[in-house]
């Protein structure tokens, strides 16, 4: 069973998140003969503030 848990910093809407899903479950049906309805996903949508790349939040200016 795939198990893919996608973390984002900010927000998708809901038909981005439709339309990934839907690619993704596709691409490891095709790919790795999993039956879609073996496919979980997940999304954490991470606020700006709660990440940080090189030791600067996101949305801080360097």
């Amino acid at each position: 069973m795939p198990y893919v848990n996608i973390r984002i910093a900010g927000t998708w809407s809901h038909e981005q998140k439709k339309q990934i899903a839907e690619e993704i479950t596709d691409t490891l049906e095709r790919v790795g003969n999993k039956p879609k309805s073996y496919t979980y996903i997940s999304f954490d949508e991470i606020p700006h503030e709660n990440w940080a790349i090189g030791g600067t939040l996101l949305g801080e200016k360097e």
